[in-house]
């Protein structure tokens, strides 16, 4: 098991290999058994995520807390009327967002709303969104009204997790109740529970994931 400060220098080392983090020296890192927390300053909500994200590709992670502030520079900063014409442009050239989605901007913050049918369409329009310069904070509020009935969920998530190989599957219940998958029992590494998670999203019906599952440290 690593240590706390073994976490610590793999977690910095792994902020400076990612080229995302363009401040990654301005990032401090403390660790307590697992649970991350992040703390500085960036300079885009891009920025921000993708610390959170090289921080949960380390091995021994087991929860991040992104505390990080987006201070913009003075090239990014932007009205939030031209930030929603920017937002709205990008929503609508995105092949996997529906016209349903709509947002708006206040402060910096985009707020996303309307319904889609699957959870990768409300994702796919975070993804959108994220990027775009001026933005200090994205509000996924989109809801999921699905058209298919719920059916066999169980069984056809399962059934996703041995195609796609999934080494924990084994270590991972899945239980359903009407359109809620809640996912239990542990896992390896991060990977693992996306792969849970995304399978969960695929699966006909699903209207909400409950994600409890716990991350193991091997010795």
């Amino acid at each position: 098991m690593k240590s706390d400060m073994q976490l610590k220098q793999d977690i910095d080392a792994e902020l400076h290999w990612d080229p995302r983090v363009k401040n990654a020296a301005q990032i401090g890192v403390s660790v307590d058994k697992g649970t991350i927390s992040l703390r500085g300053e960036v300079n885009t909500y891009a920025e921000k995520w993708a610390a959170e994200d090289a921080a949960k590709r380390v091995g021994g992670v087991r929860v991040v807390a992104a505390d990080l502030t987006v201070k913009l520079p003075e090239p990014h900063k932007h009205t939030d009327s031209e930030i929603a014409a920017a937002a709205l442009s990008a929503l609508k050239w995105h092949v996997y967002v529906p016209e349903t989605v709509t947002a708006k901007v206040e402060k910096g913050w985009i707020t996303l709303e309307g319904q889609v049918e699957w959870n990768y369409q409300g994702a796919s329009a975070e993804d959108a969104v994220r990027c775009l310069t001026g933005v200090v904070g994205v509000r996924n509020s989109i809801s999921i009204k699905p058209r298919a009935s719920v059916e066999k969920v169980k069984e056809k998530i399962q059934a996703a997790l041995q195609r796609q190989a999934t080494a924990d599957t084994r270590s991972i219940q899945i239980d359903t109740s009407e359109g809620t998958v809640t996912l239990s029992g542990s896992a390896s590494n991060w990977h693992a529970v996306d792969d849970a998670v995304k399978a969960a999203w695929s699966a006909p019906g699903v209207t909400k994931v409950v994600c409890n599952v716990a991350l193991t440290v091997s010795r």
